[in-house]
């Protein structure tokens, strides 16, 4: 395995893109691409891609993708791992729901946890050298 990119289904994909262009993701590849009326988005920031897909983009009758819940979000949580952890949490603290702030783990790790605008649940974590 080399890579992870999980395809995160949303219900306003516009507000999504949004959201995460706060947390310093970029726009990579959108569907159509000039981004009117996007059903998908892919959005990376240093090695972490997410891809984004409207709930509407799934067709109820299709028998594929049967187990994809069709509500926001989902019994994961997501787990980002950073450089320079207070300088994000910082930057971003007063524009997300911060869930948990900035604490020191047992393990060595330094961690926020937030609430993204899907309800997805996600932490960053910067790990001690």
């Amino acid at each position: 395995m080399e890579s992870l990119s999980p395809n995160i289904f949303v219900t306003d994909i516009k507000q999504t893109v949004n959201f995460y262009k706060i947390l310093g993701f970029t726009t990579e590849m959108t569907v159509p691409e000039d981004g009117e009326h996007m059903v998908w988005a892919m959005m990376k920031n240093g090695n972490v891609t997410f891809m984004f897909q409207t709930f509407a983009s799934l067709d109820e009758s299709d028998d594929n993708l049967p187990h994809v819940s069709r509500t926001n979000g989902g019994s994961l949580l997501l787990y980002i791992s950073v450089k320079d952890i207070k300088a994000l949490f910082d930057r971003i603290k007063n524009k997300v729901t911060v869930l948990k702030g900035l604490e020191k783990t047992f393990y060595g790790a330094t961690e926020f946890t937030i609430l993204d605008n899907n309800n997805y649940v996600l932490t960053f974590a910067e790990h001690d050298a």
